[in-house]
């Protein structure tokens, strides 16, 4: 019999105030175990120049969760049979080059299996200001060969994900930001979530703050807010924002069956080929980009669910992944774990 680890208000909170000490956490997190929840608390500054204090319903930038909730868009058009996860991209955009639309299936898009890219790459602009929609991310990517044949080996792929969405464009009829929108935030409750452009007035916004420096090198302690780093609004890839509330209400939506039904439902955790019914101990999502970082962490085997929004940079919360980790799910009890990495920069 295995006696699992499990919450510790104390010792948790300890993880997150010597990080504060140390100015290497500044974001909001939540703890919640089942419907309850036991440990909410804000750190930081949401805006420096102001000295606006992060409070528990600040937004924050979450990257690439935002990519299961284009799996989830995705699965939705499954369960209304409008697609099936073995159609061609070509089937929905013809007018994609050859190359992508007769080889690349939605299930590679999903698996980080099609070969496709990144679009951060040296097309990608500085500034980012006319990044609005998801036709404007498509050029950064869209002429390069494939790395290699689809389903043959498994990479991280941004441009993928902008594809997928693209793709839920042309089936739903509906723009992506908006299909979401109806879709997913508003059935799961999810009121401060959304793709908002990076001036556009929207309150209680967490501004990002990185380390990493217009030269390319990274400061061990000055930082600058990232406006000219990430793209003007996020995409199917990632950057939409929401807060750890909205976060919640997505897990339970998710739970609760109310985004998909029970069969589609079961599919949002593991990878597409998973046997009926597989469970994974711990799922670990992660956001990161400079001045970002989301963590949505769920422990199956104790019933907790963690949330970390974060406005600083990724290599300054990772150690908080792990410990985290290490509380719930101590490395001498592990076992099969289910991982399911998206950060915005590989």
């Amino acid at each position: 019999m295995i006696i699992m680890a499990g919450f510790n208000e104390k010792e948790f909170e300890k993880i997150f105030s010597e990080m504060v000490e140390a100015d290497k956490f500044s974001g909001v997190v939540l703890v919640a175990k089942e419907d309850d929840i036991v440990f909410e608390k804000a750190y930081g500054y949401a805006e420096k120049n102001f000295e606006v204090r992060n409070q528990l319903n600040t937004k924050f930038n979450i990257g690439s969760l935002n990519k299961l909730i284009t799996k989830i868009a995705i699965l939705q058009l499954l369960q209304k049979e409008k697609l099936v996860l073995d159609d061609l991209v070509g089937k929905h955009l013809p007018e994609f080059p050859k190359e992508i639309a007769t080889k690349v299936r939605i299930e590679h898009l999903i698996s980080f299996t099609s070969g496709m890219g990144d679009y951060f790459n040296e097309k990608f602009p500085t500034g980012n200001g006319n990044l609005r929609t998801l036709d404007d991310f498509v050029p950064f990517f869209i002429d390069d060969p494939l790395l290699f044949e689809p389903g043959e080996k498994m990479e991280y792929s941004n441009a993928g994900y902008v594809v997928l969405g693209k793709i839920i464009e042309a089936v739903s009829g509906m723009d992506y930001y908006e299909y979401v929108r109806k879709n997913i935030y508003e059935p799961a409750g999810m009121s401060d979530s959304g793709h908002f452009e990076i001036d556009a007035i929207v309150p209680k916004l967490a501004t990002g703050y990185t380390r990493h420096m217009p030269d390319c090198s990274i400061h061990p302690t000055k930082r600058r807010a990232n406006y000219f780093i990430i793209g003007s609004r996020g995409s199917s890839a990632g950057g939409g924002q929401s807060t750890v509330y909205d976060l919640l209400m997505f897990d339970r939506a998710i739970t609760n069956e109310i985004l998909l039904d029970k069969e589609h439902s079961a599919r949002v955790f593991v990878p597409l080929d998973a046997k009926p019914g597989a469970t994974p101990r711990v799922v670990g999502l992660a956001g990161g980009a400079p001045g970002l970082i989301a963590l949505y962490l769920k422990f199956n085997i104790t019933g907790h669910t963690v949330f970390v929004l974060s406005n600083y940079d990724p290599e300054d919360v990772e150690p908080v992944a792990k410990a985290i980790t290490d509380m719930f799910y101590p490395e001498s009890e592990r076992g099969q774990v289910a991982k399911m990495r998206a950060n915005d920069e590989e």
